[in-house]
């Protein structure tokens, strides 16, 4: 009997041991997360996507902005919201911002020029036309 107590007692410690840890851990996640947030609260939405976006994301983002000024405000609310997450890890592009506003139903008109190379030179179709 002595031996069956001894081990309930062991067991009992052990349980204790690990409850703690778990109460720490969770402990230290809510305090992460609470970090987090108000590191999110004095951050504004632009500085967040800031470090998210790449190649013409910015020019994208303009023109939209420009375009559509109160939609384009939610939208990085909400990115802003799912990179703090961390639920978007990927680098955003500017065709994927694209494509998000086009799927929002609020198309966005670009700045487009064609240009023709020509003997290692840019030139637009004005030019090429009064060339000839």
């Amino acid at each position: 009997m002595s031996e069956d107590s001894e081990l309930e007692w062991l067991k009992q410690r052990k349980l204790l041991e690990m409850r703690r840890r778990f109460l720490k851990e969770k402990a230290l996640e809510a305090e992460k997360m609470a970090k987090q947030l108000q590191q999110t609260k004095t951050k504004t939405p632009e500085e967040v996507l800031q470090t998210m976006f790449v190649g013409r994301a910015w020019e994208v983002w303009n023109a939209a902005k420009l375009q559509y000024p109160k939609a384009t405000q939610e939208v990085a609310k909400a990115l802003a919201t799912l990179i703090m997450s961390q639920k978007v890890t990927e680098p955003i592009s500017g065709e994927q911002i694209y494509w998000l506003f086009r799927q929002l139903r609020l198309p966005i008109r670009l700045k487009t020029r064609i240009r023709i190379l020509e003997s290692g030179e840019l030139k637009t179709i004005a030019d090429k036309l009064k060339e000839e």
